[in-house]
């Protein structure tokens, strides 16, 4: 009985050694996978404010919270059954997938450095119907950001999909789940750090007993607005960053890989032209520069065909009017 029992311990001792380090591979490649959405996820916390403009700063939490309810939703019910789909009976699917998704990343990014340097008229949502019910501004408010959330996480699922080493079913599907969710929380979990910032920093000014605490308050009341345009700055250089290097890297996948080895040697060359102890760092930059550049390129070449043929496709097909 007691060499029984030392062997069933045993044996438990053991399933359990294979199970956490089943989960440490889980957690260690969801992360490895979840870096190369960088991107993709800056510009979600990026948009994700502009939802929230006209509301109450008590409502800011629990929209932000059926935001990131909507999200998870999207991801783990219809995006990673699709992903595994994909990765399991289709897996030629994804590199051109990444493709088109890192070619929308470039079309947004080069879309948001148009508007911020040329003249534009804005009509976007111009005949929309403003409720008088807030509960019902809300909910429009909420599924509008969940539909762009969408798109962003689609994109999320793909890369951290294609940055999974080849593993069993079930690996994929926990890392593909811990990403996923992990990703929602860092996203949603900064973006209402964001919002509530400013009345953190209203609060401090308005009811800190110490002249440092009163500073800083005002400080963040003042900051926030900067902090906000810099991540809008930031969050469009990712997009072109990381959906040029998905497009060329997919290039390269093709058999076209010129551009990707003269970026390289370009990239090479400059980072043995300083010490080095900055080689890395230079050779790095100088690759992620050359690759937002022909991001913005190819995203300024998708604008016209994204306006004058897709989306007034997209009008006639869901029956609705194109914006201009």
């Amino acid at each position: 009985m007691a060499g029984g029992l030392l062997a069933l311990l045993d044996d438990v001792a053991s399933i359990a050694k294979v199970a956490a380090a089943s989960i440490d591979d889980v957690a260690a490649g969801a992360a490895k996978a979840s870096a190369k959405a960088a991107g993709a996820v800056i510009d979600d916390a990026a948009v994700t404010p502009k939802y929230l403009h006209g509301f109450e700063a008590k409502r800011e939490l629990p929209i932000i919270w059926k935001i990131a309810k909507g999200s998870i939703k999207n991801k783990l019910l219809i995006l990673l059954p699709v992903a595994l789909l994909l990765a399991n009976f289709a897996p030629w699917l994804i590199s051109p997938l990444l493709m088109i998704g890192g070619a929308y990343l470039c079309f947004e990014g080069a879309e948001k450095v148009l508007h911020a340097y040329l003249p534009h008229d804005d009509h976007h949502g111009s005949e929309e119907v403003v409720s008088d019910d807030p509960a019902h501004l809300e909910e429009k408010k909420a599924a509008g950001a969940i539909k762009t959330d969408f798109i962003l996480s689609a994109e999320i699922m793909t890369i951290i999909l294609s940055g999974i080493p080849e593993s069993n079913f079930w690996m994929e599907a926990a890392t593909l789940a811990v990403a996923g969710v992990g990703i929602t929380v860092a996203v949603y979990g900064s973006v209402a750090l964001i919002v509530k910032m400013d009345d953190v920093g209203l609060a401090m000014y308005a009811g800190g007993r110490l002249s440092l605490t009163r500073t800083l308050g005002r400080w963040l009341v003042r900051g926030m607005p900067y902090f906000m345009k810099l991540l809008t700055i930031v969050g469009t250089a990712a997009m072109l960053w990381v959906g040029g290097s998905i497009v060329i890297h997919g290039m390269e996948e093709l058999g076209f890989g010129w551009l990707g080895h003269h970026i390289h040697d370009i990239a090479y060359a400059a980072g043995h032209m300083v010490p080095a102890a900055y080689e890395g760092f230079v050779e790095w930059t100088t690759k992620a520069a050359l690759d937002g550049v022909f991001g913005l390129v190819l995203g300024a070449a998708l604008i016209p065909v994204a306006t004058k043929v897709i989306a007034p496709i997209w009008g006639a097909v869901s029956g609705k009017k194109a914006a201009h």
